[in-house]
């Protein structure tokens, strides 16, 4: 029995992964929303760095649908062999599991978090018919036509949806939420007039502001974003008004943690990029670097935070 165990222990040396040559190979990162959005945006600029870093191609493959479930499911199922991560967002991980009754995954059990990517705040951007230039006057046109207004959302969940939520609960006006399967498919309704806002991730919606093709209102961070500073903080006219997206890597549990480790120190390298934090700084984001085990404590504080938020909107799903 020994010498069998002996003669094995070779085989399963060189079966396990080997940390310091990983990546071999291209690497498939799993996007949760459609080519264009903000997420979409920052994860691409996250993945051409890490591709320039370990000289393997990172690839972007889309996969949206309902809040950003659909791809989180996908990770999820991949398989851990560190070929296959995605993207570790808030929709998912801390505001799903109170907003749906059942989830096809669990935040807590069924995937290997490695780190923070960025943080951003939300905008809120106005079709330009709509006839208010503040948000005192959105407010006052919205209490004087209930029911009228409708905002969009990247789907059901996302903090684009509880933007719109909280701002609804705290202004005490009525709106009709319009979800999507993304924030780009919902920018072509609103500049189309078939939607008359969002409250968007900072980049797309910043960046449509910019060219006049929209209007923008207010950002829903605690104070003024540096990128766009003479844009007003939503908690000037609303105190206490604060939500803030983010966005991680993650893989499938099980991953060796040789892999995450390794996946995590070149994450830490590429973050601390002057390139990459201006490009992610251009768009609106903030570099935002964890450990895994300080991750994993992160979600479970913001999950707990979202939970009361979502429970007095009403937007439970079951």
């Amino acid at each position: 029995m020994l010498g069998a165990s002996l003669l094995a222990a070779p085989a399963l040396a060189q079966a396990q992964p080997q940390a310091s040559a990983w990546p071999s190979g291209p690497i498939r990162f799993i996007g949760l929303f459609p080519p264009g959005g903000g997420t979409d945006i920052l994860s691409r600029i996250w993945c051409l760095k890490m591709s320039e870093i370990t000289g393997q191609q990172f690839i972007v493959e889309n996969r949206s649908g309902s809040g950003g479930n659909v791809g989180t499911e996908a990770i999820a199922r991949a398989a851990p062999d560190g070929n296959t991560i995605g993207l570790a967002s808030v929709a998912p991980l801390s505001i799903g599991p109170t907003l749906y009754g059942r989830l096809p995954f669990n935040p807590m059990q069924d995937f290997s978090l490695v780190s923070g990517l960025w943080q951003l705040p939300n905008l809120l951007v106005v079709n330009n018919d709509v006839p208010a230039r503040s948000v005192p006057e959105l407010i006052a046109l919205l209490k004087a036509n209930p029911g009228r207004y409708a905002y969009a959302s990247s789907g059901s969940g996302t903090t684009v949806h509880l933007s719109g939520e909280m701002f609804k609960a705290m202004a005490g006006v009525d709106m009709l939420h319009v979800p999507y399967r993304g924030a780009a498919p919902a920018h072509v309704d609103i500049q189309g007039g078939r939607v008359h806002m969002i409250f968007d991730n900072i980049p797309q919606g910043l960046a449509l502001a910019r060219e006049g093709r929209l209007r923008a209102l207010a950002v829903t961070g605690a104070r003024r974003s540096p990128q766009a500073p003479e844009i007003p903080a939503m908690a000037e006219f609303l105190p206490g008004f604060e939500i803030t997206s983010w966005g991680g890597v993650m893989g499938p549990a099980g991953m060796p943690p040789a892999i995450i480790h390794r996946l995590n120190a070149l994450t830490k390298e590429s973050l601390e990029s002057a390139d990459l934090k201006r490009r992610f700084e251009e768009n609106g984001a903030s570099t935002w670097y964890t450990t895994p085990e300080g991750f994993a404590t992160f979600r479970a504080a913001n999950e707990a935070a979202f939970a009361p938020l979502i429970r007095a909107s009403g937007a439970r799903v079951d």
